[in-house]
């Protein structure tokens, strides 16, 4: 497959990125357990400790082979679980694990379309891969509930460079910050990351 070093940069454009999935797709689980993928276990436990209902309908974007998804599982056990991500072979592995009740194979910026309207809205480890925040929070608010949540990751790295908050502050008549957390380890035994490119937790409220 591809050189990892590349994920330090967001691999390429949607058709590399989705050939570059699709080519991991199969090692993929494996890899990151190798190099301590800490963004799953971190999410849920941050959202377990800020949010206090428990969400009937989550939406899973760039769910990948389903490893926040098997957190998510965990904690809301009744819970219906969606998914979407661009690379099928990543959906295919999701879908053997019998966590979602839906997947489609969708980039996580264009517009979705479901019966319900989500309590949750999830984008765990991808937000990196974001070329339009404004079609990405309109996809997300297109599906989801008033008084919904939104719960992601971003790199410390990018976030400065792109003056995150700044883009997080022209959403606020939609989304309301409700709690980011302070920098955390993402792949501490991956060479490129290690302690050097952290991740920050956001949760969001829709108005």
């Amino acid at each position: 497959m591809s050189n990892f070093k590349s994920l330090v940069s967001g691999v390429g454009n949607l058709s590399k990125t989705t050939k570059y999935y699709d080519d991991w797709s199969k090692n993929y689980d494996e890899t990151l357990k190798l190099w301590n993928y800490q963004a799953p276990k971190k999410s849920i436990k941050f959202l377990k400790e800020t949010l206090n209902i428990k969400p009937k309908n989550i939406l899973d974007l760039a769910c990948g082979t389903g490893l926040f998804g098997i957190e998510l599982k965990k904690i809301y056990p009744k819970s219906n679980i969606y998914g979407s991500d661009i690379s099928k072979k990543s959906l295919k592995i999701s879908s053997d694990k019998k966590i979602y009740i839906k997947l489609k194979n969708k980039n996580f910026e264009e517009l979705h379309y479901y019966n319900t309207k989500f309590d949750l809205i999830s984008l765990i480890g991808s937000m990196t891969y974001c070329k339009n925040f404004k079609k990405l929070f309109a996809n997300i608010n297109k599906n989801i509930k008033k008084k919904g949540f939104v719960l992601f990751t971003h790199r410390v790295d990018l976030w400065k460079q792109q003056d995150f908050f700044n883009i997080l502050k022209k959403h606020q008549k939609t989304f309301k910050i409700t709690k980011i957390s302070r920098p955390l380890n993402y792949l501490p035994l991956n060479k490129d990351f290690e302690n050097k490119i952290k991740i920050k937790i956001v949760l969001l409220q829709k108005n």
